[in-house]
């Protein structure tokens, strides 16, 4: 049995204020750090063989924090393929008044819809194409040697790789939002069949 958990970075600054971030490098604020230290709180009892992370600060320093709280040091994997989706010439613009200039209806298209993109940036479709293969190829084998993992992502990234683990439709996918600092669990039998799956 092998059990796979990830957790999406704690509040960035973009997030408070409500602006597209992409791939754009913003730092965590105190409630993102808080939300960190809750998550470390949480997994406090699990222990990991290796931990899995993007190249953007926000999700390292959520990881950093969490591993911090619970007082352990694991091999840590920094990889581009974790990285948000890039949301092109949205991102650092506010959404609602993006919203304004677009319309709402325009605006959701980009933000939820499974392939299309925004403009200059990547579709989920896209983010999916760079994320499932690296997990297929870096992250199943070690869940089939019965290793342990935590990964500590971004929100459309890990909606990508949610689709794949949990077998989730396109037109579903849009509805799924990812909460901030809360892990999710996911509970493997030696066949890396999924037995559990749940928020902690």
């Amino acid at each position: 049995m092998a059990l796979l958990i990830f957790v999406r970075h704690g509040q960035s600054l973009y997030n408070l204020e409500n602006r597209f971030t992409g791939i754009l490098d913003i730092p965590l604020t105190d409630l993102g750090r808080e939300q960190a230290k809750q998550a470390g709180q949480k997994l406090i009892d699990y222990v990991f063989d290796i931990a899995y992370t993007s190249m953007l600060t926000r999700a390292q320093q959520s990881l950093q924090i969490i591993l911090a709280e619970m007082k352990v040091r694991i091999p840590i994997v920094k990889n581009k393929a974790f990285n948000e989706r890039m949301y092109g010439t949205l991102q650092g613009l506010n959404k609602d008044e993006t919203a304004q200039k677009y319309g709402l209806a325009q605006v959701d298209i980009w933000r939820r819809s499974y392939d299309i993109c925004p403009p200059g940036g990547e579709s989920l479709l896209d983010t999916y194409n760079r994320v499932v293969p690296y997990y297929k190829t870096e992250v199943e084998p070690k869940l089939k040697m019965g290793q342990n993992i935590l990964i500590v992502a971004h929100g459309n990234s890990l909606r990508s790789l949610m689709m794949y683990l949990e077998n989730i439709d396109p037109l579903d996918i849009v509805k799924v939002n990812i909460p901030t600092g809360q892990p999710r669990l996911y509970e493997f039998n030696t066949e890396l069949e999924l037995s559990a799956v749940k928020y902690l």
